[in-house]
């Protein structure tokens, strides 16, 4: 089938450059101590999850229980969900998904630490817990190296759950332009989680894992030695938004439209914000320009092109966020140059618990 048969709208990646971007980051990170534990969310294809992990990833990260769920029924053995589960009946099962494959948790509180290893006693299982540092981001995490050292020693007093390290995640920093200011923000970082680490060794806590960082600041943490698994799972489609960060990875998810009308000054295209994630800014024309982009549920206006278009004709629009539009479709097209070559099921759209 050709590309110009899908019906629209549709997401499309181009193999060669997803692929290249894949063996970019697998470059990235050679030889060093830094592992890939890329993030489910940006994806959600249990087929790509799966050629991440034969790359070399030590494991997946998610951000949500059923998507460690859908990781777990596909195969995957080592999942970390990025996030804190404190809601009772998610915590029995992930108590029970962790006698599935090894899992990981992350807390910032000894009251779910303590939901969660009766949870694990109950069902007879182990889960690893991350302690989660904040470091900036104001959002999860405790700030205060004390209350690091007291969660872990909590932990480590917990027969059914293991003190296996720290997440300290700078989102707030992921998409900073300047890399002169990414650099500088990541070594503030850097001092802060050093001392951190000084102070727990000091009270015989020895953290093994050290995880968090993104794409955006995947070329930093790869030099910094530092951290040991890294969050990244944007590099692999390259939304708009992180192009213009300067990285070593390409575009290459694409939003397919149909052009359905045209006058003077505006093309309008048949897809919307029911088909693509606005929520970090428009999507970007590929292969011409527009004076701006005015988005409708179902629409998209295209205002002063630069370039004429007809009616039927096919348009690609680099998302602004790839996660976000991701979770709105069923499948992705793998294309190579105008023919489709295979499809990925993405068989956690919607797992937002």
């Amino acid at each position: 089938m050709k590309i110009e048969n899908i019906v629209t709208p549709a997401l499309i990646v181009q193999k060669s450059i997803f692929e290249s971007n894949a063996e970019q980051m697998s470059a990235l990170l050679a030889g060093g101590s830094l592992k890939l534990r890329p993030h489910y969310k940006s994806h959600k294809c249990a087929a790509i999850a799966h050629q991440q992990i034969q790359s070399g990833a030590v494991g997946i990260t998610c951000a949500k229980l059923e998507e460690a769920l859908d990781l777990a029924d596909s195969g995957i053995e080592d999942i970390l969900i990025a996030n804190q589960i404190t809601d009772a009946s998610k915590i029995s099962r992930l108590a029970h998904l962790a006698n599935a494959c090894r899992l990981t948790v992350c807390v910032d509180n000894g009251e779910n630490v303590a939901e969660l290893e009766k949870a694990a006693a109950s069902a007879g299982s182990t889960i690893y817990c991350l302690v989660e540092y904040e470091i900036g981001m104001e959002r999860c995490g405790v700030s205060g190296k004390e209350a690091v050292l007291s969660l872990a020693q909590q932990i480590e007093r917990c027969p059914h759950l293991v003190f296996d390290g720290i997440q300290a995640y700078a989102g707030h920093i992921s998409h900073t332009v300047s890399v002169e200011e990414r650099e500088q923000e990541t070594n503030k970082n850097k001092e802060k989680i050093q001392e951190l680490l000084r102070y727990l060794q000091e009270n015989h806590i020895f953290p093994r894992v050290l995880s968090g960082g993104s794409t955006g600041t995947s070329v930093i943490k790869a030099k910094e030695s530092l951290y040991t698994e890294l969050q990244a799972g944007s590099y692999l489609f390259m939304d708009a938004t992180y192009r213009a960060l300067g990285l070593p990875f390409q575009s290459s998810l694409f939003l397919l439209c149909t052009v359905v009308s045209v006058n003077d000054t505006v093309v309008v295209v048949d897809a919307g914000v029911k088909s693509c994630g606005v929520d970090q800014g428009m999507p970007v024309p590929y292969g011409f320009s527009v004076s701006k982009i005015v988005a409708s549920e179902e629409h998209f206006q295209l205002h002063s092109p630069s370039k004429k278009f007809h009616v039927g004709e096919k348009v690609l629009l680099i998302p602004a966020h790839c996660c976000s539009t991701v979770n709105l479709h069923d499948r992705i097209y793998l294309v190579d140059g105008d023919r489709v070559v295979d499809r990925f099921l993405i068989t956690a759209r919607g797992a937002f618990h």
